[in-house]
């Protein structure tokens, strides 16, 4: 590889700020994605009822998808939200077909975002441990070549710290969800609080730890200027 002519030269830094905005959705897309959810957790712990809880929450979506659609612009983030209400939902609705009682929903509900975070974190720590972080293929992306900024140290150095911000979130909701549904699943804590503990948490740790997450890219990126280098 060799480096891009000063016309037309980019930093690492602005590839990464710019491919990160297109993932997330940036406000708007984080946005859409956490408020269905935020409904539906709000109304199932408030009222427990399954049925309410997913139809409000997938007409919220709906609105949203409709106006995306109108616009022209991607729904992917909606239907992001949509999968994962699904997803909960049906592990609720497998806990009320077994003869579990509101609680035992409300637990089933919140274990596939656990489990999901457990993933995502294995994945995403396991790909910074043989020095192929994430972030580096948003470089590659860009560049022409997907895989050449691994022959920059100072790039894969700062790959792998974005990569560690990225996957923190998960981290955290991992260290204090798993616990707590554990706790309820098992009879260690009144499942009735557990559950209202876990309600809190999730809505604690959704939007605002990964905005928390975002600004501290923002700032590592906004201290060095690596150049970006693209395929001869």
């Amino acid at each position: 590889m060799n480096p891009v002519t000063p016309t037309t030269t980019a930093t690492v830094e602005e590839v990464v700020r710019g491919q990160l905005a297109k993932a997330l959705g940036g406000r708007r897309g984080m946005l859409e994605a956490a408020v269905p959810t935020a409904v539906f957790t709000v109304l199932f712990l408030t009222t427990h009822a399954l049925r309410t809880s997913v139809l409000v929450a997938v007409g919220c979506a709906v609105v949203l998808l409709v106006v995306r659609l109108v616009q022209r612009t991607t729904p992917q983030f909606v239907v992001n939200s949509l999968f994962g209400i699904g997803i909960g939902a049906l592990f609720a609705w497998r806990a009320a077909r077994g003869g579990g009682d509101a609680n035992d929903q409300a637990l089933a509900y919140f274990l596939p975002g656990i489990l999901y975070n457990l993933g995502y974190s294995v994945v995403m720590v396991l790909t910074i441990l043989v020095r192929w972080p994430v972030v580096g293929f948003l470089v590659g992306s860009v560049t022409g070549d997907p895989t050449g900024w691994r022959s920059d140290r100072g790039v894969v150095r700062l790959c792998s710290q974005l990569t560690w911000l990225l996957v923190l979130p998960c981290l955290v909701r991992v260290a204090v969800q798993a616990p707590i549904w554990l706790a309820g699943h098992n009879g260690w804590w009144k499942q009735e609080s557990a559950v209202a503990a876990l309600g809190v948490a999730k809505l604690a740790m959704g939007w605002p730890l990964q905005i928390a997450a975002l600004a501290a890219m923002v700032w590592l990126l906004s201290r060095n200027k690596t150049p970006v280098v693209a395929e001869a």
